[in-house]
């Protein structure tokens, strides 16, 4: 067979015997026309493709990019093969510039009104060093990029004319360097452009010193909130807020300490590890300690220590610190949160009620300007929250007897079917085991903690649902709890006892919620003797109070989830 019955043979619809008859050979030639043309086009077109992919990798490499996202993606490992083939390190060790770094906040304040437009202060050069934040070229001799140092913008001007390098140094820097890369030893002088953008003209010393390998979504956002909290760090790059209320949150913490310090309490740390979990209401984490072949619980309060540092003579301590709760995660718990306890000795209800509503006040002022903060109730609805007023008060049991039409059972007598009657007939339904605290708590937040959307303080709680509370007789002959929650925006924010120092009673009370843990209560406390012992060595008077801090920030930033105000919030592990 000829070589082009050969070609012809792998070609559909073509039989090769056919060539030697005369009557074949137009269908040969047109035939063999089309498969030409046809070859020619797939060439042409591989050609095109193998052209577009250098292209797109060299563009990746270069920085410049997609019309979504500034550049093109590209593998890593291609990218930091491409930067060692132009000769730059990727990882150099960093090494202080011969020109001193200056912050960028620093430069803001000394320049921004100090400088004409189009103007540059050539008396001095600085050094500055950050994230590319984004690029814009203009030509291949001029780029501007956009610097963040620690939340704080800059434009750099890289231009040709300026820059002191020679022509394959700037080349390499104009088509090398891409958003999300860190760079250091930006020298040059201080100006502004004659639009008036604050920025320092590069003169020399730009440097790579950490690539970044992935796209950045600047432009098109993460606002999916299981990408943000899985990928915090991507999250925070992306989403400027989500550092801005990390830094209130700093601040929060920061009053809290300095509010407490000069009232000479004395700040202490407890042990978050210890043989049961007591000092609230709440199911703990447990583990195992190896060296002691022991079980061990993880704190879900430091109540019971700070007090017995108040037995020992500490009469004002605190703690800022975490606890650890083994429930359920929503737009108000995550298993790890942050707390504020503080203990003082020879005070009662009307000291904490006082003391909360000027620590409040104060801090929202120096938090955020105002003891007014608007806070976001819904997408469409903002409501003012003062703190400037005088905290609204609600007896509880009074208020659920308004509520429920009618007085609520003696609750020592342990009342529950009548309890669960006065739910069902109310359509509330409380989840087993069906415990006095339990099916309180829910009637509780059923129907009087929506109303607390101002800051409002519950107070008058039963003394079941309070073991470690004071009494207290009311004028009314009723005997409630030396207790009070503050609560904003229906979330629990403070709570606060006058605390109780009988460790006769202490014991009692202990024995009964043992009896609701064995009943299936898993937040029932535990009995414990040590602390009963401690009492007995004589606890004064004391006022205990605890404030949850993250709910507080929450607030203060009008953040809707505490996920939000957490710098790692906890995340259900993903199915494989």
């Amino acid at each position: 067979m000829s070589a082009s019955a050969s070609l012809l043979s792998r070609i559909p619809g073509i039989n090769p015997a056919r060539l030697l008859q005369p009557q074949a050979k137009a269908c040969l030639r047109n035939t063999t026309s089309k498969r030409t043309t046809r070859l020619a086009a797939t060439s042409n077109a591989l050609s095109l493709r193998g052209t577009v992919q250098a292209r797109t990798l060299a563009t990746a490499a270069a920085g410049s990019g997609s019309a979504s996202e500034g550049h093109t993606v590209v593998k890593p490992a291609a990218r930091l093969e491409e930067l060692n083939r132009l000769g730059l390190t990727p990882y150099p060790r960093y090494q202080a510039p011969k020109v001193p770094t200056v912050l960028v906040r620093d430069l803001i304040q000394e320049y921004d009104h100090r400088l004409e437009n189009g103007t540059k202060d050539e008396t001095k050069k600085v050094s500055i060093c950050g994230r590319i934040h984004s690029k814009r070229d203009s030509s291949a001799k001029l780029a501007w990029f956009d610097l963040i140092q620690d939340g704080h913008s800059i434009q750099a001007v890289f231009n040709r004319r300026l820059f002191a390098g020679d022509d394959k140094a700037f080349e390499t820097i104009h088509k090398s360097f891409q958003r999300g890369d860190i760079v250091p030893e930006l020298t040059g002088h201080v100006g502004k452009t004659k639009t008036g953008q604050l920025s320092v003209f590069i003169t020399e010393g730009f440097e790579l010193l950490s690539p970044c390998l992935h796209p950045i979504p600047t432009r098109s956002g993460l606002k999916d909130p299981e990408k943000r909290f899985r990928n915090r760090h991507l999250d925070f790059l992306v989403n400027r807020d989500g550092l801005d209320i990390l830094r209130k949150r700093t601040q929060v913490i920061k009053f809290i300490r300095n509010y407490l310090d000069s009232r000479h309490f004395l700040e202490v740390e407890t042990p978050i590890l210890s043989t049961q979990a007591g000092g609230a209401n709440a199911k703990p984490f447990v583990t195992h300690a190896n060296a002691l072949d022991m079980e061990m619980h993880m704190r879900v309060a430091p109540e019971l220590f700070l007090k017995q540092l108040v037995i020992g003579g500490a009469d004002r301590v605190y703690e800022l610190g975490k606890q650890f709760r083994n429930e359920g995660i929503d737009a108000d718990h995550n298993p790890e949160f942050t707390t504020c306890e503080f203990y003082q000795a020879y005070a009662n209800l009307d000291n904490l009620f006082q003391m909360t509503e000027d620590m409040l006040r104060e801090m929202a002022k120096s938090v955020s300007g105002s003891a007014i903060i608007p806070y976001k109730v819904s997408e469409t609805e903002t409501i003012d929250i003062s703190f400037d007023k005088p905290f609204r008060k609600i007896n509880i049991m009074e208020c659920l007897e308004e509520k429920l039409g009618g007085p609520l059972p003696d609750l020592e007598s342990e009342p529950v079917a009548e309890l669960l009657d006065l739910c069902k007939k109310n359509r509330v339904f409380v989840s087993a085991p069906h415990t006095i605290p339990r099916i309180m708590d829910k009637l509780i937040s059923t129907f009087i903690e929506p109303e607390c959307v101002q800051p409002t303080f519950l107070w008058g709680h039963p003394i079941i649902m309070s073991p470690l509370a004071k009494d207290i007789k009311l004028a009314s002959g009723r005997t409630v709890a030396g207790r009070f929650e503050l609560f904003v925006v229906g979330k629990e924010i403070v709570n606060a006892y006058e605390e109780l120092n009988d460790p006769t009673q202490q014991r009692d009370r202990f024995t009964k919620q043992q009896t609701d843990k064995e009943n299936g209560d898993e937040e029932a406390q535990p009995m414990d003797q040590a602390f009963c012992s401690a009492l007995e060595y004589g606890l004064p008077p004391t006022a205990g109070w605890g404030m949850g801090v993250d709910r507080v920030v929450q607030i203060l930033t009008g953040s809707g989830h505490i996920r939000d105000v957490l710098a790692f919030p906890t995340m259900r592990a993903l199915k494989e």
